[in-house]
C-alpha cells in the first residue's frame, strides 16, 4: 500500500471507531430532551416540515444530475482526495459567505439560509461522488448520498444505525425501496433539524447573526465533506485485495 493510501486507511479506521461509539450520557439526555420537544409540536407541523425538507432534498438530489460532473474512472486514491479537498474548501468558503450575508440580513434572510445551505451540501456530495468514480445518475447512488447526509447530521444513536448500513452497503442496497417516497423522510428531517437547530436559531439573532452564520455553515460543510470522504474510502478499501490492506 502506498503511503497516501496507508494514511487514508488509518484516518478511516479512526473515523470508523468514532462512528461506532455508543451514545454518551450527554447524547442520551439531549436525545430525550429533543424527543420531548418534538412531541410538543402538533402533528400538522411535523407533516409540513417533513414535506418541505423532502421536497427540497428531492428537488436538488433528483433535479441536479444534469449539472453533475462525470465520474472520474481512472485516478489514484491520492489524486481523487486532493480534488475532493479542493471541492470541500470551495464549498466551505461559499457557505460561510452565504451564512454571513443571510445572518446579517435579519430574520427573513436568515430563513433563506436553510434551503441555500441544504442545496450547497447536496451539490458538494454530487461532486465528491464523481471524484471517487461513482455515477449519481444511478438511483441507488443517490440514496447512498442521502445516507451520507443522514450520517453526518444525526444523533449518535441514529448515527450508529446509519453507519452499519453504509458499512455493508453492497448488501444493504438490495433492500432499498424502489420508490424514493418510501424513504424515511420524517426521521431524516427530525434528525437534521435537531442537529442544526441551535446554530441556525442563533444565526437569526441581530448583530451576532452574520458571524454565527459564517462559522456554523463553514463547520457543517466541513463535517459533511469529511463524512463523505470516509464513506467512499470504506467502499474503496472494501474493493481492495486483502494482501494490500495488511
Amino acid at each position: 500500500m502506498s503511503f497516501p493510501d496507508q494514511q487514508a486507511y488509518d484516518e478511516l479506521h479512526a473515523w470508523q471507531q468514532q462512528m461506532q461509539r455508543p451514545p454518551s450520557l450527554l447524547n442520551r439526555v439531549a436525545r430525550r430532551v429533543q424527543t420531548r420537544l418534538n412531541a410538543l409540536l402538533p402533528e400538522k407541523v411535523h407533516q409540513a416540515l417533513t414535506s418541505a425538507i423532502k421536497q427540497m432534498v428531492r428537488g436538488v438530489l433528483f433535479g441536479s444530475t444534469h449539472t453533475t460532473r462525470k465520474p472520474i474512472l481512472e485516478a489514484s486514491l491520492a489524486a481523487r482526495e486532493i480534488a475532493v479537498r479542493d471541492h470541500i474548501r470551495y464549498y466551505r468558503t461559499t457557505a460561510a459567505a452565504e451564512g454571513a450575508l443571510t445572518g446579517a440580513g435579519g430574520f427573513l434572510l436568515g430563513l433563506v439560509d436553510f434551503p441555500l445551505l441544504l442545496s450547497l451540501k447536496l451539490k458538494l456530495l454530487f461532486d465528491i461522488a464523481a471524484q471517487y468514480g461513482y455515477d449519481v445518475t444511478d438511483y441507488s447512488e443517490r440514496l447512498y448520498l442521502l445516507h451520507i447526509f443522514q450520517l453526518a447530521f444525526s444523533s449518535q444513536h441514529s448515527r450508529n444505525e446509519t453507519y452499519r448500513r453504509l458499512a455493508d452497503w453492497e448488501t444493504y442496497r438490495h433492500t432499498l425501496p424502489t420508490d424514493v417516497h418510501e424513504f424515511d423522510w420524517r426521521t431524516f428531517q427530525q434528525e437534521y433539524r435537531d442537529y442544526i437547530d441551535l446554530a441556525k436559531m442563533a444565526q437569526l439573532v441581530p448583530v451576532i447573526g452574520a458571524a454565527v452564520g459564517a462559522v456554523a455553515n463553514y463547520r457543517l460543510i466541513g463535517q459533511l465533506g469529511i463524512t463523505a470522504m470516509n464513506c467512499y474510502r470504506m467502499r474503496y478499501f472494501a474493493a481492495q485485495p486483502p494482501t494490500l490492506l495488511t
